[in-house]
């Protein structure tokens, strides 16, 4: 038995309905955690010494919306993380699918430290909640920005100008002056490119 079958022996053995789905491509291991029993998971993935997962190397959102190029099958909404065994020198990838009106998932800051500003990271840009979080607050946009701008229905240009007014001695929001770009791609046609004739 390989260490991977092994392990993902053990993970289905001890979290059970706590996944929904497991995944090797590529010698990576992704496992989809059901939201309502990720920090329970969390937690035996970190203390478990079969597991030994120390180190949450990284937590993004995910927005699927438009992915594959066809309608949106489940969720359009995902939190990924990456973590990292240096007892058994083995990575992780879980994906936990949140709600599309009401994107919450349980903070796992209290697991893993390193979560904190990831996820204040995935809040701000994304808008996702951490229920639990210690201070869920935007950390890469101003304060008063209005929307989520990692969305892909996000406008490219944004909706707002800033800028600093002489005259106000504060920063002012306007209304975004770029004209919108249509960008649309160029076709190149085999006549004509390259010396060649019809």
């Amino acid at each position: 038995m390989s260490t991977h079958e092994a392990f993902l022996d053990d993970a289905q053995k001890t979290l059970g309905a706590n996944l929904t789905s497991v995944k090797v491509a590529h010698g990576e291991i992704t496992m989809v955690l059901r939201r309502e029993h990720l920090l329970k998971s969390c937690h035996i993935l970190r203390n478990d010494p079969r597991f030994s997962f120390e180190q949450l190397i990284d937590l993004a959102g995910v927005d699927y919306l438009g992915y594959g190029e066809s309608d949106l099958e489940g969720p359009r909404f995902a939190v990924v993380y990456h973590l990292l065994s240096i007892t058994h020198n083995r990575r992780v990838r879980l994906r936990v699918f949140l709600d599309t009106e009401a994107p919450v998932v349980t903070s796992v800051a209290s697991v893993w430290n390193a979560a904190d500003w990831y996820e204040r990271e995935a809040f701000d840009l994304f808008g996702f909640v951490f229920e639990g979080h210690p201070d869920l607050r935007r950390i890469l946009t101003d304060y008063g920005f209005i929307g989520h701008p990692f969305r892909k229905d996000f406008p490219l240009i944004g909706r707002v100008e800033m800028r600093y007014d002489i005259e106000k001695t504060r920063v002012v929001y306007e209304p975004v002056s770029i004209e919108p770009r249509v960008l649309v791609p160029r076709v190149i046609r085999e006549e004509g490119y390259g010396g060649r004739n019809p």
